[in-house]
């Protein structure tokens, strides 16, 4: 039965043409009644405090949580059914969630132990992987926000919560629970989804303990401790208190992603938990987590003046045709890759967020994020003898981890009859891929939330690279922005900041190239059309991601115009393409587009100029000169001198997969399977790495993981 107080005096009897049975409960807002619509059906209606009508920030902030939960799955919160205003003071209609609230059933019924915490902690995670899916910070998650209801909690009262790149008068004020608010949101400054990462580990204390992690006596007590103390986890144990302890760091940047708690929780299950743990022991390694302790990684965010950040609209504008980004030799096909925008605009509807491991699945919410392992199928090439371990470096720090020999069989959302065979040992990650989707004649782009997580579909996108440490996606869309230039979106998955940047203006457009090494900086290409089909490249842009800053370089050299754009091997400038195909040579331009050198006669690039140079930028390869497929030259970059000749089953190169080792498609024209090959120097293929039908026409992007090639 539903738990309600009796009306009070002045309540009224009816309201938004509802009869009203109760309160439900009463808040910093307003009220929060149960009604009964004439069908009998129950719902809550939640009316703003009389006092706050006329404060224009209050009524925004009220009338926000209606435009926030309409974005968020209805699986995790409760849907909007209506809005109005009566008595000058606005309302808002929502699905009845029947059940206490996890702060009252803590301090009813005692901590929650066991796998009942266990789900609880899990099914939270959930439902804020869906809220952070959905563009959205809740930034007040706390008990009393968890409605404990028969199909699993529910998160409510997003009556603070803000869009990721959104901008008003209440993004500054210090709102929310000062016992669950992380040191960022205590301090007033720009919180995201890690904020909200804090605030679900403190609640999972109190559901453990009864207590808050840093107590609930008096304001600067609690703060003083949020910012200065370490938290009492209570009684968590196993795998949750590493995961707490995680979430609690005090610098945002360390916790973990909801995505990746929720992985982590699914790997190491209460014991005899059936099903699901069952499913998890044959889950790949979880992304590792980061200790409380441990430096910061990537580019260190700025203050000051952000360049073109905030939304950007999509509708309406004239879009050039797609394009084939590769140029000359003729692309095999499956590292075909489109680049303009679309002939027609899309705009993106909510879709169910899925992530499968065997038979356990998770509903998120906005985009489709699925992995699905298939139990003890492996890639093992057949027996060869060892290869070498790489030995050589870019300095002393340098290692290279062997190249392991068999890897974990995970189907790719999109085409299932795609297969990845991956080891956490791998030098390289497939981060990121497109697929031609031949019933709408489109190309469909996915990407990885993390270095070694989920694959999310970015039905928008043209393309989308993750940057080598995992932390950041930049994204390129279909369209161009109200003011007709072309423009990248760059994504923190830490902060959950979300920076657009402008580049070029119509008719151009920039297509992304590759991230520097250390993921400080972009590399996109400058395109325009001169034919129906015929793309010139006019030079290339450098953005700064720390400094949210692009630099558009115009390149005077005429005979690189059939070609992109590549960073050099030391990331600091870039390099192209000169000559015919019977005398190609590679020559070498410094940030500002200035030539620094040539080297003639190396060959053609099976790689384009993405991928051509090894992870110390000591190296670089090329189909040999008047060679054929599968003819490999390898050359010193410095002096252009060629350091290794050597033939293999190889079409077409696709980069270094360490120092000795290049990975490559194979195609043999006897079966209907292509595979995405890793092969020594001596032309033998050590791992499989792909699988892919012939019939499908396939882009990957893989990115050298910095912890295993450092």
């Amino acid at each position: 039965m539903a738990s309600f107080a009796p009306l009070r005096p002045g309540d009224p009897q009816r309201l938004a043409g509802l009869d009203l049975l109760g309160r439900l409960g009463e808040g910093g807002q307003g009220v929060v009644y149960l009604a009964e619509d004439p069908s009998g059906t129950r719902v809550a209606v939640k009316w703003l405090r009389p006092d706050l009508s006329g404060d224009q920030v209050s009524v925004e902030r009220f009338l926000r949580e209606v435009q926030v939960a309409q974005q968020v799955a209805a699986f995790c919160t409760a849907a909007v059914l209506g809005t109005g205003i009566e008595q000058d003071r606005p309302y808002i209609v929502s699905e009845y969630i029947e059940g206490p609230s996890l702060q009252k059933v803590v301090q009813e019924e005692g901590p929650r132990t066991g796998s009942t915490l266990h789900r609880l902690a899990i099914g939270t995670a959930t439902a804020l992987a869906a809220i952070h899916q959905a563009g959205i910070v809740h930034r007040d998650f706390k008990p009393a926000n968890v409605i404990i209801g028969a199909d699993g909690p529910r998160v409510i009262d997003f009556g603070i919560a803000r869009a990721l790149n959104a901008t008003s008068t209440i993004s500054s004020m210090v709102v929310g629970t000062p016992s669950y608010m992380p040191p960022e949101q205590v301090m007033g400054h720009t919180v995201g989804p890690a904020a909200d990462m804090f605030s679900w580990a403190s609640a999972m204390v109190f559901a453990a303990s009864g207590r808050a992690p840093f107590g609930s006596d008096t304001m600067p007590a609690v703060i003083n401790r949020v910012l200065n103390q370490h938290p009492d986890l209570g009684m968590l144990d196993g795998t949750l208190r590493e995961v707490v302890n995680a979430c609690l760091s005090k610098d945002p940047a360390q916790r973990p992603t909801a995505e990746q708690v929720i992985m982590r929780l699914l790997q190491h299950s209460t014991p005899n938990s059936g099903m699901l743990a069952q499913a998890a022991a044959e889950a790949a390694p979880a992304p590792p987590f980061a200790s409380p302790s441990a430096p910061h990684s990537g580019p260190v965010q700025h203050s000051g003046p952000v360049q073109h950040s905030g939304p950007v609209q999509h509708s309406g504008y004239v879009q050039p045709p797609p394009h084939q980004q590769w140029p000359p030799p003729a692309p095999y096909h499956q590292s075909t890759r489109p680049s303009g925008h679309g002939s027609s605009g899309k705009s993106r509807t909510p879709l169910i967020v899925g992530i499968t491991v065997s038979v356990a699945l998770l509903l998120l919410a906005g985009v489709v994020v699925i992995i699905q392992i298939d139990r003890a199928s492996v890639a093992s090439p057949p027996a060869r003898s060892p290869s070498p371990t790489a030995s050589q470096s870019r300095s002393p720090s340098r290692t290279v981890v062997a190249v392991p020999r068999t890897g974990t069989k995970k189907r790719l959302p999109g085409a299932t009859t795609i297969s990845l065979y991956e080891n956490p040992d791998d030098a390289i990650v497939l981060t990121s891929y497109e697929i031609l989707d031949e019933k709408e004649d489109d190309w469909i782009d996915y990407a990885r939330g993390a270095l070694r997580g989920p694959f999310t579909k970015y039905a928008e996108n043209w393309e989308s690279m993750v940057s080598p440490d995992g932390r950041y996606l930049a994204t390129r869309g279909r369209s161009y922005s109200s003011d007709d230039f072309d423009f990248i979106v760059i994504n923190d998955r830490q902060s959950g900041e979300r920076t657009t940047i402008k580049t070029v203006k119509e008719p151009l457009i920039s297509s992304i190239r590759a991230w520097s090494k250390d993921g400080s900086r972009i590399l996109l290409n400058i395109e325009k059309k001169t034919g129906d089909d015929d793309w010139t490249y006019m030079g290339f842009v450098l953005v700064d991601v720390a400094a949210k800053e692009a630099t558009t370089v115009e390149v005077d050299d005429t005979s690189v115009r059939e070609t992109a754009y590549g960073f050099d091997g030391a990331d600091e400038g870039v390099v192209n393409v000169y000559g015919d195909e019977k005398n190609l040579g590679l020559r070498f331009f410094d940030a500002q587009g200035k030539v620094t050198r040539s080297l003639p006669g190396i060959g053609t690039l099976s790689a384009g100029t993405q991928d051509i140079f090894s992870p110390s930028g000591k190296k670089f390869v090329t189909n040999c000169p008047n060679g054929g497929d599968g003819d490999h030259c390898v050359w010193d970059t410095a002096t252009g001198d060629r350091l290794r000749k050597f033939t293999s089953d190889c079409n077409k190169v696709l980069g270094f997969y360490d120092e000795t080792h290049l990975y490559c498609w194979e195609q043999d024209n006897s079966d209907t399977v292509d595979d995405v090959q890793v092969i020594d120097f001596n032309g033998r293929m050590l791992r499989k790495l792909l699988e892919v039908p012939d019939d499908i026409d396939f882009s990957p992007a893989f990115t050298i993981d910095p912890d295993r090639v450092s």
